[in-house]
C-alpha cells in the first residue's frame, strides 16, 4: 500500500512560521489588529518603573480579549493555551505566561483602564458605520457569583436575632427584679428600645448584682446569665458588621460579600433557586454592546440612572448628548426614571407595568368601567367622577418615598355617598365611600409613553428591543457558556463582564 511520507525526525531547511498557519481573516487577527491600533497609555500607567521589566501589556491584552473570545475563562487554561494553541502562540510569539501573571494582569493591572479600551473600540465600530450612537436598546441579566450556594447572611435574619437578643435581655431583668424585690421599684431601670453595647453591658452589671448571693436564683438564671456575658456584645458585634456589609441590600453571600441572593432562572435545581449573583445592565445598538455597569440589587429600576450616568462619565457629553432614544421594557418603567430620562432629553420608549395588561381586551373590558385608571378626571375642577356620575372630590396630598428614596407626590379623592348605589358591589369593596389615591405626574408620564408605544415607531422600537439587546444575553450566556463569574468582588466581576463584552463586540466587527 502507498502512503504519504512520513518522518517526525526529518530536518527542514527553513523552520515553521506560525504566520503561514493562521488564514489571513481569522479572528486573532482581528484582535491584534484592534489592539495595535488603540491607545493603552492608561494601563501602562498601571506599570511601575522600577523592578524587573515585565510582560509587555500589550501582549497580555490580546491574549486576554481572544482567550474570552474562545470562551476560555480560567488563568490555568488560558497558560496551558498559551503552550500548545498556534494562535495564542502566535499572538505572544511563543512567549509563555504562567496563571499567576495572567490572573495579576486581568485583576489588578487592567482595572483602571480597561473601560477606556472598551470605549476606543466602541467609538472605533462607530467610525466603521456599525454603530450610530443615537439609539440604546437597555436591559439586564442575572449572572451566578463564584460564590457558595449555601453561605447566605439575610438582613432581616440579623433585626431577628437582635430583636431576640434584647428580648432574652428584657426576659432576665425582669426574673431578676422579681426575686429582689428588697429595695423596691429600681428609679433608673434599663430601656429595651434598641439593643446596643452599652444596654447590654450595663443591663448584665446590674443583674449580676441581683443574682449573685441570692439563694432564690435558679441555675437556669445564672447560666443564662453568663452566656449572655459570653456572647451577646461578640454577637451584636459580628450583626454589626454584617450590616455593614449589608448596607441597602437585603442579602449577601460570606463567600463573596459583593454578591447578592437572587432568583435564577437558569439553576441547577430547575426551580427558580435564590442564589448569590450580579445584575448585568447593558446598551447595545445593532447587538454591539455600547456600554456595561454591574449592579447588586436584583430588580432592573434602580439601575437605570446609575447605568446612563455611568455611559455620560465614560463617553463625555458630547457623544452622550447624541444618544436620543433609549428602549427598554417594563422592568424600568417608574416615575423616578421618567422624570430623569425627561431631564436627560431622551425620548424614552419604555413600558410601564400595566402597558402589556392594557393590550389585552379582556383585561380592558374587565376594567373599562370601574378601574381608577379609567375614571374620568376634570382638570381644570380637580375631581374625578365616578361610573354613576358622582363627583369625587380632592380630599388631601401626601408624600411617599419608594425603596430607590425618591418622593412622589400623591393626591387622595373620595365620592361623597356611595350608599344604596345599584353598582356599588361592582365599583370597589370598600366599606365607606370610594376613595382613590393619585399620581398625576405619574400619569402624565403613563400618558405620553403610551402614545409613544402605541405609534408606529413605538411598535417599531418594541420588536427592535426584543431582537436586539435579549440576542446578545443569549449569546453570552449559552453559546459562549458564560453562565457564572469566574472571579469575586464587585470589582473584578464588573471587568470580567467588560472582557467578555469587548470580546462579543468583536465577533459582530468580524461577522459585519
Amino acid at each position: 500500500m502507498k502512503f504519504k511520507p512520513y518522518n517526525q525526525n526529518q530536518s527542514t531547511l527553513f523552520p515553521h512560521s506560525f504566520d503561514e498557519l493562521i488564514p489571513a481573516h481569522h479572528p486573532v487577527r482581528v484582535i491584534n489588529s484592534v489592539v495595535e491600533k488603540i491607545n493603552i497609555q492608561p494601563l501602562l500607567e498601571a506599570y511601575s518603573k522600577e523592578g524587573n521589566p515585565g510582560y509587555h501589556p500589550k501582549m497580555l491584552l490580546k491574549v486576554m480579549i481572544y482567550s474570552y473570545m474562545t470562551n476560555v475563562y480560567s488563568s490555568r487554561k488560558i497558560e496551558l493555551a498559551l503552550r500548545e494553541n498556534i494562535n495564542f502562540m502566535w499572538l505572544t510569539a511563543t512567549t509563555f505566561v504562567d496563571h499567576n501573571t495572567v490572573n495579576r494582569f486581568r485583576s489588578d493591572k487592567l482595572k483602571s483602564s480597561f473601560k477606556d479600551i472598551f470605549k476606543q473600540v466602541v467609538l472605533m465600530l462607530a467610525d466603521e458605520k456599525l454603530i450610530s450612537l443615537k439609539q440604546i436598546n437597555t436591559d439586564g441579566t442575572k449572572i451566578e457569583a463564584q460564590a457558595g450556594r449555601y453561605t447566605f447572611v439575610w438582613g432581616k435574619a440579623i433585626q431577628t436575632n437582635k430583636a431576640k437578643m434584647l428580648s432574652q435581655l428584657e426576659e432576665l431583668w425582669n426574673y431578676a427584679q422579681s426575686i429582689d424585690n428588697e429595695d423596691g421599684p429600681e428609679n433608673d431601670p434599663p430601656e429595651f428600645k434598641e439593643i446596643s453595647k452599652e444596654v447590654i453591658e450595663k443591663t448584665v452589671s446590674r443583674i449580676d448584682q441581683k443574682l449573685s448571693g441570692n439563694t432564690n436564683a435558679s441555675k437556669k438564671s445564672k447560666a443564662k446569665l453568663n452566656y449572655i456575658k459570653k456572647n451577646f456584645v461578640s454577637n451584636l458585634e459580628k450583626y454589626d458588621q454584617q450590616q455593614a456589609i449589608l448596607g441597602q441590600r437585603n442579602s449577601y453571600s460570606k463567600t463573596d460579600t459583593d454578591a447578592t441572593f437572587m432568583r435564577m432562572k437558569e439553576d441547577h435545581m430547575k426551580n427558580g433557586q435564590l442564589k448569590p449573583a450580579y445584575n448585568p445592565q447593558i446598551s447595545t445598538e445593532n447587538q454591539i454592546i455600547i456600554h456595561y455597569t454591574i449592579h447588586q440589587n436584583p430588580t432592573d429600576t434602580k439601575t437605570l440612572k446609575p447605568h446612563l450616568q455611568s455611559m455620560k462619565e465614560l463617553y463625555g457629553k458630547h457623544i452622550y448628548r447624541k444618544i436620543k432614544e433609549i428602549t427598554a421594557d417594563a422592568g424600568y418603567g417608574s416615575e423616578e426614571n421618567y422624570d430623569f430620562l425627561k431631564r436627560e432629553k431622551k425620548t424614552a420608549f419604555v413600558k410601564y407595568n400595566t402597558f402589556d395588561k392594557e393590550q389585552d381586551k379582556n383585561y380592558q373590558k374587565k376594567h373599562k368601567s370601574f378601574s381608577k385608571e379609567n375614571l374620568h378626571y376634570n382638570k381644570e375642577g380637580d375631581y374625578y367622577v365616578c361610573p354613576m356620575g358622582q363627583k369625587m372630590n380632592k380630599t388631601h396630598q401626601s408624600k411617599r418615598v419608594t425603596e430607590a428614596g425618591y418622593e412622589q407626590n400623591l393626591s387622595h379623592y373620595q365620592a361623597q355617598n356611595c350608599l344604596g348605589c345599584p353598582i356599588r358591589g361592582l365599583c370597589h369593596q370598600a366599606k365607606g365611600n370610594r376613595s382613590i389615591e393619585r399620581n398625576h405626574n405619574l400619569e402624565r408620564h403613563k400618558e405620553k409613553t403610551r402614545e409613544l408605544l402605541l405609534s408606529e415607531k413605538g411598535l417599531q422600537k418594541r420588536k427592535q428591543r426584543s431582537a436586539d439587546v435579549e440576542p446578545v444575553f443569549a449569546h453570552l450566556k449559552h453559546n459562549n457558556n458564560f453562565k457564572r463569574f469566574t472571579l469575586k468582588g464587585l470589582e473584578k466581576v464588573e471587568l470580567e463582564f467588560g472582557l467578555m463584552a469587548l470580546a462579543h463586540n468583536l465577533r459582530k466587527k468580524i461577522a459585519a
